[in-house]
């Protein structure tokens, strides 16, 4: 079939984990005829979750993507996850969208997922359709749930089906539009048969249609006069009314089913092929011209000139690494080159992909609104925008979730280090929540991510990709050290006497503390020749091996200011090597009466909150040695400001999920340090002694 733009629906799944969004996407494909049977996420033959992780652990964690046609039009879909740890995927493939489907499980009702991802929705303005799943299992409640929708949303609801029966009794909907009812077979192939509303739900029926009603009429001026002089509204006038509504994001239309039954799945896909917008309805996309800063706009339109954004990356081992884009304006044809003004490069490449569930299908031309891979491009990585170069722009992609846990990697195979950080950076393509660094000190490799899940998760695709096998490790503190008092006219001699040539070298030290964050100073301040100044870079040299590693837990050595001024040699023994061996030996014997202490990085930390986890989470913040710098409030969540020692932090993600049931968030940034409290640091220093 040919794909128009005007025929195109992208429409993205979203919901908190467990809702049903991939059993949704199924049977909508399977009504589509885009698969032959009906793919199921609990047998593990889904068309979307099918990496290994994802059908492990019975959850999407990459999005996926999959079209299918109906009544002459192409519903793109774009499976996203719902569990916490991959949330950021959701984020970003949402701007590939043009409207999104909330679906929430009747049983559960609306969960803090479901306000994370309502809230992207909304960033990116997506019209937005509710659809109330898994009617038919127990404790089911469509009412219940649609309250909750309204109250923790804070959007105006409008139920334009309701559902005919409850829990295993569930048989149908009713359609408050065209005032009948569909009696759905139980058999999962979607068929059903209309009839009259059933005489004991014609009540709640004329009721839920009349707010119904009210709901659409505020769209509409005219309508609205006339419904409130009291004058009869047409059928048409409502459905052409609320079909606006829905497409301009005005109306928040809500309908219900059971997706592994395929019950209200069809009359989902009726709405939206004829509510939700197009690309071409979208309003034209706003980016920036790249040399100038101007802003510029592109029209979804197949004349205007080609423009699209890399919303995701994905690492395939044995296709190389498949850009995705979704192209806002312009065409682009197979075998062409484009250009990425971001990082000022002209990319070529060949094929053009349509993602089908794990599989892909080339295309010879991309129009607004598809969404297509494009392999092995050299140098663009998510959140790029390409381009043509005669005409270029630059769109603002969406920004990644911040990363909240961190683990030190190491590999199982000794030697392999540099297999595994390149494998690793292959993998941060496809993923931007994750972060990787080396921590100087500590020699580390550091990976960050969204949680415990996320971090796993990756450990598993590295070894399934690119055969790497790691271990997670807890962080290392990179603690340092320094000093307190200064100590003056310290005196070293070194001397080896071993027949034939022997060694000699005498430095005399100030040595005296700075300030926080002031690092080393070494000053020469020799007067006389008692010292040869040649022997100065080695006394020097010496002090910078002596520093790296202190005394009490061998953290490196900061704040401290070494004066050399004066000493003695031998003009046959004296050498290099002597004079950087007294230089470390006196640094040591300095410090020791210079009150050494152990210094800790302190964490700045914003929590947000709802307002009844307030006290609770204070109360967590005092026995974890923090201060509370503030307090803000954004909304109905309270914004906590304070430092605490990244000690007390290494796993805060986990707790605070659990103090506030995951509806808590966080950022940390490192601050300063400062000096560990004695009883802590003698236990620092016992536990290095004890490895050493």
């Amino acid at each position: 079939m040919e794909r128009k733009s005007e025929q195109l629906r992208n429409v993205a799944l979203i919901a908190h984990g467990g809702s049903g969004k991939t059993s949704l996407a199924e049977a909508i494909l399977f009504n589509g005829k885009a698969t032959t049977r009906l793919g199921r996420v609990d047998e593990g033959s889904s068309n979307l979750d099918f990496e290994p992780e994802e059908i492990k652990k019975g959850i999407t964690i990459s999005t996926a993507f999959h079209h299918c046609a109906w009544r002459k039009n192409i519903i793109n879909l774009i499976d996203t996850p719902g569990d916490d740890n991959f949330l950021s995927d959701t984020k970003l493939c949402l701007q590939a969208a043009d409207s999104a489907i909330l679906v929430i499980d009747a049983t559960a009702g609306v969960k803090i997922g479901t306000e994370k991802v309502w809230a992207f929705a909304e960033e990116q303005a997506l019209p937005k359709v509710v659809f109330i799943n898994k009617l038919d299992r127990e404790r089911a409640d469509f009412y219940k749930v649609l309250g909750e929708a309204e109250d923790i949303l804070q959007a105006k609801m409008t139920p334009v089906f309701l559902p005919i029966g409850a829990e295993d009794q569930f048989s149908g909907i009713i359609d408050l539009i065209k005032m009948k009812a569909y009696l759905y077979s139980k058999d999962a192939s979607g068929g059903f048969e209309t009839v009259d509303i059933p005489a004991d739900m014609a009540d709640e029926a004329e009721e839920y249609r009349e707010k119904m009603v009210e709901n659409v009429v505020e769209v509409n001026d005219e309508l609205m006069e006339k419904y409130l002089e009291g004058e009869t509204l047409s059928a048409q006038e409502i459905e052409d009314t609320f079909i606006k509504g829905v497409n301009s994001g005005q109306v928040v239309a809500v309908l219900c089913g059971s997706a592994t039954l395929n019950m209200g799945v069809p009359h989902l896909m009726n709405l939206i092929v004829q509510g939700l917008p197009s690309p071409i309805q979208r309003a034209p996309r706003k980016g920036t011209a790249p040399k100038t800063g101007d802003t510029v706009e592109r029209a979804p339109s197949a004349e205007a000139p080609f423009s699209a954004l890399v919303f995701k990356t994905i690492a395939d081992p044995f296709a190389g690494k498949l850009s995705l884009i979704r192209v806002f304006s312009g065409t682009l044809e197979a075998d062409s080159t484009v250009y990425n003004p971001i990082k000022d490069v002209k990319e070529k490449f060949g094929q053009l992909l349509l993602m089908e569930g794990k599989k892909q299908q080339p295309l010879e031309m991309v129009g607004p609104g598809d969404i297509v891979a494009i392999p092995k491009l050299k140098e663009t990585t998510t959140g790029d925008t390409l381009c043509t170069e005669g005409d270029p722009i630059v769109y603002q992609p969406v920004q990644p979730l911040p990363a909240v846990i961190s683990y030190a990697v190491e590999a199982k195979v000794q030697g392999s280090e540099d297999k595994l950080f390149s494998s690793l950076a292959r993998l941060l393509e496809e993923d931007p929540t994750l972060r990787l660094e080396r921590d100087q000190t500590t020699a580390e490799i550091i990976l960050s991510g969204a949680g415990q899940i996320h971090l796993e998760t990756t450990c598993d695709k590295l070894q399934r990709k690119f055969g790497v096998e790691v271990n997670l490790k807890p962080v290392k503190i990179p603690y340092r050290e320094t000093i307190k008092k200064p100590v003056n006219k310290v005196i070293y001699r070194h001397k080896k006497q071993t027949g034939g040539r022997g060694q000699f070298a005498e430095v005399h030290f100030d040595v005296m503390p700075l300030e926080r964050g002031s690092g080393f100073e070494f000053e020469e301040a020799l007067v006389g020749m008692n010292v040869p100044r040649n022997f100065v870079p080695a006394v020097e040299k010496g002090l910078q091996e002596a520093i790296q590693k202190g005394a009490l837990a061998g953290a490196p050595v900061v704040d401290l200011k070494v004066r050399f001024f004066d000493g003695k040699s031998h003009e046959v023994d004296s050498s290099e090597m002597a004079f950087k061996i007294a230089a470390i030996m006196c640094l040591r014997k300095a410090v020791q009466d210079a009150s050494p202490t152990l210094l800790e990085p302190i964490m700045k930390l914003e929590i947000v909150v709802p307002e009844e986890y307030m006290g609770d989470v204070m109360g967590d913040l005092n026995s974890r040695r923090g201060r509370v710098l503030g307090m803000d409030s954004e909304g109905r969540y309270q914004v906590i400001k304070a430092q605490v020692p990244m000690a007390e932090v290494l796993t805060y993600a986990l707790d605070l999920n659990s103090l506030t049931g995951g509806r808590g968030t966080f950022r940390l940034e490192q601050s300063h340090y400062e000096e560990v409290p004695a009883q802590l640091a003698d236990k620092i220093v016992a536990a290095f002694k004890t490895e050493e």
